[in-house]
């Protein structure tokens, strides 16, 4: 990654959110508030369907890894950003830089994996429910799960040396609270449009493609829903699945946007913007919506603490 004058960048200056030191500390508590809440909401799911062997399910099994993709996911970036708030020195080293956009990416695309596989999961669920058992059995769930999880951590591996391996020239300031593909991409120098265009075909292949099958599968289970006889089955299911889609449209359509925008219309705040829905709010919405309205997981985790 030379510079045009052959020196090469050791670190970068991430610029954030706002260099105003007041609207610095307001969103500093605020995050931070956010993350606690994340963590604590996420480690609860993650207690409640350990402990309690009814809640030993596929659907559960897949909101597990997705509790868990949801922490590592928050702590990849936000820890960085409530530092850079509450610090006038907002440096990152290279290594850092690599390593963060790496780890984020990679539980990126694992999350968009995850949201597609449980969308399967609650189809088979409420359109087939008398093959639900054999058709996601144990093996097939941990089968299902890993595959996701190689398959983000293994894509992510030549987007990012991709990414690294323009030359960088001007200034070495990333407009972002985290080092992200676009923001990087756009202090390169030279033909840097080749790239851009394996970034856009592999946000197709991991957004567009999934959120196509999320929305097919979908709609099939509210053609089931609709046959539903009571008033109230109906009811209920449309809520969760309205939940369901409200949380998918968020992560995916804010990470579209993030990445499949064209260089021209790409705006460093509206990216921000972004970054900061499918870093925190996703995460915080997640454990809302999918579990912790739900009675099952409520009575699991007043059952623990009963016997504490």
């Amino acid at each position: 990654m030379a510079l045009k004058n052959d020196t090469y960048f050791k670190e970068f200056i991430l610029l954030g959110l706002s260099s105003t030191p007041n609207v610095q500390h307001i969103l500093f508590v605020i995050f931070l508030i956010m993350y606690l809440a994340i963590l604590l909401a996420n480690s609860l799911i993650i207690l409640a369907t350990v402990m309690d062997s009814k809640l030993h399910t596929p659907m559960y099994f897949f909101l597990i890894n997705l509790s868990f993709v949801d922490i590592c996911y928050s702590s990849s970036t936000i820890p960085r950003m409530l530092r850079d708030l509450s610090s006038a020195k907002k440096t990152i080293s290279f290594e850092e830089c690599v390593t963060q956009m790496y780890i984020a990416l990679s539980l990126g695309m694992t999350e968009c994996l995850l949201l597609a596989i449980m969308a399967y999961d609650r189809y088979i669920a409420i359109c087939f429910p008398l093959h639900h058992t054999s058709t996601i059995a144990t093996t097939v769930c941990i089968r299902i799960a890993t595959a996701a999880w190689v398959s983000g951590f293994l894509l992510s591996i030549s987007l990012v040396t991709l990414t690294w391996s323009v030359d960088l020239c001007g200034h070495n300031n990333i407009n972002h609270f985290m080092c992200e593909v676009p923001e990087v991409l756009s202090l390169g120098c030279g033909n840097v449009a080749v790239v851009r265009s394996v970034v856009f075909a592999a946000a197709v292949l991991i957004l567009v493609i999934p959120v196509t099958f999320i929305t097919v599968t979908y709609i099939k289970i509210i053609r089931a829903i609709l046959k539903i006889s009571t008033m109230e089955g109906r009811k209920k299911a449309f809520s969760t699945c309205g939940s369901h889609i409200i949380v998918v449209t968020l992560f995916y359509g804010s990470a579209m946007a993030a990445y499949m925008r064209p260089q021209s219309e790409s705006s460093a705040d509206i990216d921000k913007l972004f970054g900061i829905f499918y870093c925190l709010v996703t995460p915080l919405l997640n454990p809302l919506v999918y579990t912790l309205r739900n009675k099952e997981v409520i009575s699991a985790l007043k059952l623990h603490w009963l016997k504490q």
